[in-house]
C-alpha cells in the first residue's frame, strides 16, 4: 500500500493557514474590542477660559443688581430735600425730544 506523502503534506499545509487565519481574526477581534473599550474609557472634557469665567461672574452679578445706583439716588433726593438740586431745563427738554423721537422712530 503506497502513501501519498504530496497530499498529507497538502492537507496539513491547509490546516496551518485555516488556523493562521484564525488566530489572525482572533487578534483583529482582540484589537477592535481593545479599541472600543479606551473608546468607552475616554470621556470629554470641556474647559472655561479665565475671560469666560470672568465674563460669567459679571453677567450674574449684573443680573442681580438693579441696575439703580442708590447712593446717587439719596445724594440727589438730599439735595431736592436741601434745596440745593439745580434743575437744567434745556438739557431735560432735550432729553424728553430725543426720547420721543426715539420711541416714535421704533414703530
Amino acid at each position: 500500500m503506497a502513501i501519498n506523502i504530496n497530499n498529507l503534506q497538502n492537507s496539513t499545509q491547509v490546516k496551518a493557514d485555516q488556523n493562521a487565519g484564525q488566530v489572525v481574526q482572533r487578534q483583529q477581534a482582540t484589537v477592535q474590542q481593545s479599541a472600543m473599550n479606551q473608546a468607552a474609557q475616554k470621556q470629554d472634557s470641556v474647559s472655561i477660559t479665565p475671560q469666560a469665567q470672568q465674563f460669567s461672574k459679571l453677567q450674574e452679578k449684573a443680573t442681580n443688581s438693579s441696575g439703580i445706583d442708590q447712593e446717587k439716588v439719596d445724594k440727589i433726593k438730599q439735595a431736592i430735600a436741601d434745596g440745593k438740586y439745580k434743575i437744567n431745563v434745556e438739557m431735560l427738554a432735550k432729553r424728553i425730544m430725543q426720547f420721543e423721537g426715539d420711541l416714535f422712530e421704533r414703530k
